[in-house]
């Protein structure tokens, strides 16, 4: 593999019909894909009976000027591991800039400063990651598990999470509609 075919910066979009049940109508954001394997955090589903602030007063750290919001499923691996996706006017220590994407973040920083209010502008909070081994994501792909969508900022940030595995799909000009008549799955 080339370096000009690692997908990180971009969204994965779970096939209809990919088999497994933990990835229906799954958006992934990629934000690492090289020779040693990939990461991602999905952003497609809320984690239920958690908010925010309860998540920040769980770490030690005043809610301040931080909203109460959704804290995403981010993935099957490590559910209890925090990541925030954000807008790339903030970084620190440990950040991985992902193109269109913006950055990922896992330390605390950026949650004291979202709690601040001297954070990311746009971002959004999530327990947990998909991952896959050197090699493993790009069988997946082999076996048209995911497709690899741009990565688009207004279906992270702008959209419902509802919304966004089909707004995803209509952004690549693709009907999932169609998409999952011609394979037989919803």
């Amino acid at each position: 593999m080339t370096q000009a075919e690692y997908l990180a910066g971009r969204l994965l979009l779970a096939m209809p019909g990919m088999g497994d049940p933990r990835f229906e109508h799954a958006v992934v954001a990629l934000y690492v894909h090289d020779a040693q394997g990939a990461l991602g955090v999905a952003v497609g589903k809320i984690r239920h009976g958690l908010r925010l602030h309860e998540l920040l007063e769980d770490v030690g750290i005043a809610p301040g000027q931080a909203p109460d919001c959704v804290i995403h499923d981010g993935g099957p691996v490590e559910p209890q591991r925090g990541f925030v996706l954000h807008s790339p006017d903030w970084t620190g220590p440990g950040t991985i800039e992902a193109g269109e994407l913006g950055c990922l973040s896992a330390s605390l920083e950026v949650l004291k400063a979202i709690a601040a209010g001297e954070g990311p502008s746009r971002w959004i909070v999530a327990l947990g990651y998909a991952g896959w081994g050197a090699g493993q994501l790009d069988g997946e792909m082999r076996q048209h598990g995911w497709f690899a969508a741009r990565g688009n900022p207004e279906v992270l940030f702008d959209t419902p999470v509802t919304a966004r595995w089909k707004s995803a799909w209509l952004g690549e000009g693709i009907d999932p509609a169609l998409l999952a008549s011609q394979t037989g799955r919803a």
